[in-house]
């Protein structure tokens, strides 16, 4: 299958190569969590990145879930619990792949998705789908990125830009009500 390989992933994370990391959550999920949309549950954040999400999850007494492909990456958010003296279950492994033994309340996704080639979403969107519990919550945030090859018709990333159209194909409301 086409897309980035977990070296790609480890070099980038070993080497401080991420750009797209903004050093700190997303604002977005501190809404969530300040309007009492997201509450303490299970909670599995694939793609963790460097680990920033995960924290301020901890911290808010969520029982956490990192999942990411780059040794580096878990290696990161490990460092960033430890120095904070917080937990959370860190997984090295391929999203595509990955069985839980159980199942999440809810799911945070950023940057997972968007790492992945468009050929991998559908796939990936079935495993979101099963590793939720039954009225189990996805809180998504879709990576807009428009790139200049994108009016020729080039599929270029990552991350990959995540049309709103194909989100709602992939994630339609009906499948996640």
């Amino acid at each position: 299958m086409a897309g980035p390989t977990r070296d790609f992933w480890q070099e980038r994370f070993a080497a401080n190569d991420t750009p797209w990391d903004r050093g700190d959550a997303s604002p977005q999920l501190a809404a969530w969590l300040a309007s009492g949309e997201l509450t303490p549950c299970r909670i599995l954040v694939p793609g963790c990145g460097g680990g920033h999400e995960i924290a301020v999850l901890a911290r808010g007494g969520f029982d956490v879930t990192a999942l990411d492909y780059a040794p580096a990456a878990i290696a990161l958010t490990r460092g960033r619990l430890a120095s904070a003296n917080l937990r959370a279950t860190l997984v090295q492994a391929d999203a595509l792949e990955w069985l839980p033994a159980t199942f999440f309340d809810a799911i945070y996704e950023q940057t997972c998705l968007c790492a992945l080639h468009p050929d991998q979403w559908r796939i990936y969107a079935d495993r979101v789908d099963a590793w939720l519990a039954p009225q189990g919550r996805l809180y998504a945030l879709f990576m807009q990125v428009m790139r200049p090859g994108a009016a020729e018709g080039r599929v270029e990333g990552p991350p990959y830009h995540c049309d709103v159209n194909a989100m709602r194909a992939l994630f339609p409301a009906s499948r996640w009500e």
